[in-house]
């Protein structure tokens, strides 16, 4: 196979695997969606005002939501890891929200769970980011890698940040760039 051929597949590959992994996070979503929803009454306390019935119904009025995946762009991995990554960060995320804020993740859900994968440019940063957006109460899931291929092991990769409304997320993230 020629160098040429071999790009053009590594691409396709990595694009496959990208579109698995979110496959693979959405379908499991929407199967655990109506297992939630009978322990959802003891769960809303615990949810922030914007997830509540009242504040979902003006949130729906007055806004969409997204996660955000936040990759380090300084470890210069390849795509495929980069959606490997993105991958464990989504379902990440994912898994902890549908605890937390069971009302705002079917909304994302009923919206075609938006991601948007965006770069950083550090370890320090993505550290940063993560403290804000715990500051501000966001679901969190921070990825550290096993190390077997690419990068040294503990490596923090990326940051998966939602799903929360698209205003509120960008207060913190509007300056990083699309990767």
């Amino acid at each position: 196979m020629s160098d040429l051929g071999l790009k053009d597949f590594s691409q396709l590959v990595s694009g496959a695997a990208i579109l698995l992994s979110f496959f693979a996070g959405y379908k499991y979503g929407l199967r655990n969606v109506s297992s939630t929803e009978t322990k959802q009454t003891s769960s809303k306390k615990n949810e922030p005002e914007f997830a509540t019935n009242e504040g979902l119904r003006q949130f729906r009025d007055n806004g969409d939501c997204k996660m955000l995946l936040i990759v380090r762009n300084d470890l210069k991995m390849g795509k495929g890891k980069i959606a490997a990554q993105c991958g464990h960060a989504a379902v990440g995320a994912y898994e902890t929200a549908i605890k937390r804020y069971p009302s705002l993740v079917r909304h994302w859900q009923l919206n075609g769970c938006p991601k948007i994968a965006v770069k950083c440019e550090s370890k320090a940063e993505i550290i940063e980011l993560r403290n804000k957006a715990q500051a501000k109460d966001f679901n969190t899931c921070m990825i550290r890698d096993a190390g077997r291929t690419q990068v040294e092991p503990n490596t923090i990769t990326v940051l998966a940040i939602g799903p929360a409304q698209s205003d509120a997320l960008d207060q913190i993230t509007r300056h990083l760039k699309l990767l």
